[in-house]
């Protein structure tokens, strides 16, 4: 029996089923060297099967929504409603696609996937910035949260769809996880294509080059760093998945969610133990209120989507399980067990899967109330794996009490939750320093919630040295 569905305001459950899928003041970049006499000529970025190239006024969202530029359905939910949105970046915006096979992506009408974007600034600082999407979402997915930021800041950015896109991003690829691996090839291609096109339109090459992401962009931060860091000098990596063979990964605590969370939404004698169970399973006590939430949304999506890119054959010629199924349903996710499964699944997950072999610095945040990718079964094992790598000294950790998965919720519940995207503004700056000027960021730690702190305050502003406990 399924539970009465819970109530949300409309914003958040209309940017959830579209899918169904860090005190700062933003200043401008000083002493930026001049932008080239005709900034408007079209560069030409390698290996592109096609781009065109736009001179705009506005490269922040502030312009880019009117202009066409960003695709606001594509970054919806992701940060808090009010964020502010800086203005005065005009610059040159080139969109485009590298070869690929796959036509997921139906941005500007192309129908073809490995989509990229790339924003190149007049008032520049020397440096740039790449990014993968969260989640199966497209390239402009994180024009809000990170590049709006950056390019107020001066930085180029550069964004790629993965390869592939949406709720049939698992069709992608011949072989399982075919399309995850994708991931890693198409951000590395970004990288070095746009590090040639920042040198061909400023005349040299940047001085630095950072990568972030969120949760699957998260991901690729922490992969490229361990099997590219030449292309880096470092990164920010916000809530990424974590990927092991021997796991924890989300195919073995999402199944354990569609089981008990049921039977603790019906309340009655069972529902004690239920709540233990998901306890267990790695979902943080004090998390409850985000259980019905993502019961409806996030959980049965995201582990049929991803049990179908990684073991196929778990529900034979089905495609992607069956939604919501009962226990003892031939083929259902509520009874999957990744343990028992064929070896073959487990050589597909160490396809993807980290080591935490980092080789450039690296700050990694992670909310406490994360219920998408609990904080226990996540990023505390990947912190773990990089010290037992001998990398710790290249890693800071932050544990943001009262952060989610995404930012929409902290507008949603201002009471119990805060925004991470401030928190990734703080680490972001926090790298800056570490990278330019040698001062290590703070020792990795929980950074507390502070009690009393209006909402306003806490989209604002997200110090890293306030210790919880």
């Amino acid at each position: 029996m399924r539970p009465s569905p819970t109530r949300f305001p409309r914003a958040v459950l209309a940017h959830a089923l579209a899918l169904a899928a860090l005190t700062l003041t933003v200043t401008p970049a000083t002493a930026a060297p001049a932008a080239p006499a005709d900034r408007c000529t079209q560069v030409r970025v390698p290996g592109a099967e096609h781009q065109q190239t736009s001179c705009l006024a506005e490269l922040t969202t502030a312009g880019t929504v009117a202009s066409g530029h960003t695709d606001p359905a594509d970054w919806a939910g992701l940060t808090p409603q009010d964020l502010p949105v800086p203005t005065g970046v005009p610059g040159v915006q080139i969109d485009g696609y590298f070869p690929d096979t796959s036509t997921t992506n139906t941005n500007h009408g192309w129908r073809h996937d490995a989509q990229f974007v790339i924003r190149l600034p007049d008032r520049w600082n020397g440096s740039l910035v790449v990014a993968g999407t969260p989640g199966n979402r497209e390239q402009y997915a994180n024009d809000r949260a990170v590049a709006d930021w950056v390019l107020s800041r001066g930085y180029a950015y550069a964004a790629t769809d993965k390869g592939n896109t949406g709720l049939a991003f698992h069709r992608d690829g011949t072989a399982p996880g075919d399309a995850i691996a994708e991931w890693h090839d198409r951000l590395t291609q970004l990288t070095r294509a746009a590090r040639a096109t920042v040198a061909r339109h400023y005349h040299r090459a940047p001085a630095r080059t950072l990568v972030t992401g969120i949760s699957n962009g998260g991901y690729l931060v922490r992969w490229q760093l361990e099997n590219h860091p030449e292309l880096y000098d470092g990164g920010v990596d916000w809530e990424g998945t974590l990927w092991r063979a021997d796991g924890p990964t989300l195919l073995d605590f999402l199944p354990q969610a569609l089981r008990h969370h049921p039977v603790h939404a019906a309340g009655g004698e069972g529902a004690g133990r239920a709540r233990e169970a998901l306890h267990a399973a790695g979902f943080p006590a004090g998390s409850e209120f985000l259980w019905p939430y993502h019961y409806q949304v996030y959980w049965d999506l995201t582990q049929r989507l991803y049990r179908e890119e990684l073991d196929p054959g778990y529900d034979g010629p089905t495609e992607a399980g069956t939604p919501f199924c009962a226990t003892g349903t031939p083929g259902c996710d509520t009874d999957y067990d990744y343990a028992t499964r064929p070896e073959e699944v487990r050589r597909a997950v160490q396809r993807i899967a980290l080591t935490g072999r980092i080789g450039k610095p690296l700050i990694t945040l992670h909310g406490t109330l994360d219920v998408l990718l609990p904080i226990g079964r996540d990023s505390d094992v990947y912190a773990r794996m990089v010290r037992e790598a001998g990398r710790g000294a290249l890693h800071r950790y932050y544990r943001i009490e009262g952060g989610t998965h995404t930012d929409a919720l902290a507008d949603a519940f201002p009471d119990r939750l805060r925004p991470l995207t401030p928190c990734h503004r703080t680490a972001f700056t926090a790298l800056e320093a570490w990278l330019g000027a040698g001062r290590r960021p703070p020792a990795s730690h929980t950074v507390a919630r502070p009690t009393g702190t209006d909402p306003a305050t806490l989209r604002d502003t997200c110090p890293l040295g306030d210790r919880s406990g």
